[in-house]
């Protein structure tokens, strides 16, 4: 229990939105995926609000 509220605590018990990106980029499989996947999360793929139609 106290693990759990140290991690909250710490930030470290969700992901940074930069993480995501970047494990997002690096699954790409080919340097045109890599590409669409750059303009995605420069578009805002990752840091839009839930509740943007």
């Amino acid at each position: 229990m106290f693990n759990l509220f140290k991690s909250l605590v710490s930030g470290q018990a969700f992901p940074r939105i930069a993480d995501l990106e970047r494990a997002y980029l690096n699954a790409s499989v080919s340097r045109y995926d890599l590409e669409r996947r750059q303009r995605e999360v420069d578009n805002g793929l990752f840091r839009r609000s839930s509740f943007d139609l």
